[in-house]
């Protein structure tokens, strides 16, 4: 088995420590930084997105994975940087004013950043005008908001209506979910994208970046 499968299957066992050593062993051996990330790292997350999808595991699996993969991307992102690798995207991901609910946004986070997108975390209760703020200063090409209550659901036309006043709305993608959240929610508030789990929601942001 090669070094880089192996990375991949410790990943996804979520054995983070061999993850790591593995890693840098690969470094070790000449493994470009973007063939370890595409091909190990990014290639087990995407393995545990399936999985996920198809109720094979469950949250705290995927949860333990991508710590794995966190201990990896740790050694190559000052690799990644110095040899010029884009990441596909940036994504601006935060849970709605109101909302401190944040496991669902964690884990969409997670999975995005396995499908190798760049994600700016605003945390919980983020009002929409800290969105479109820090969408402008990241030149993020998407928003995506969470929201887990019926009661703050509103706050997501907010933003949609915020960054059409700041000019933005060709620009950026605005992408929801949560609990309350469905398509015909998605279409009312004339955002772009609804997704109801969150290895959909990675596959959905890497497309809409490309």
């Amino acid at each position: 088995m090669s070094i880089l499968d192996e990375i991949s299957q410790n990943l996804q066992s979520g054995k983070a420590k061999i993850v790591k050593e593995l890693v840098q062993k690969a470094i070790n051996e000449g493994n470009s930084a973007e063939d370890i990330l595409n091909e190990g790292l990014l290639k087990g997350m995407d393995i545990i997105g399936q999985k996920f999808k198809n109720d094979e595991i469950y949250v705290p699996e995927v949860l333990i994975a991508a710590r794995a993969m966190n201990a990896g991307t740790e050694l190559l992102r000052p690799l990644l940087a110095s040899s010029g690798v884009k990441s596909k995207g940036k994504v601006v991901i935060g849970t709605v004013l109101g909302d401190l609910h944040d496991i669902g946004k964690n884990l969409v986070k997670m999975m995005m950043e396995g499908k190798g997108l760049e994600v700016i975390d605003a945390g919980t209760n983020v009002s929409a005008q800290q969105f479109i703020e820090l969408a402008i200063r990241e030149n993020a090409q998407i928003i995506a908001c969470s929201a887990l209550l019926t009661t703050t659901m509103g706050e997501i036309e907010n933003v949609v209506k915020l960054a059409r006043e700041a000019g933005i709305r060709d620009k950026v993608k605005i992408m929801i979910g949560g609990a309350p959240v469905t398509q015909g929610y998605c279409d009312k508030v004339s955002a772009d994208i609804y997704t109801p789990d969150a290895a959909s929601a990675a596959d959905a942001a890497v497309k809409a970046c490309s």
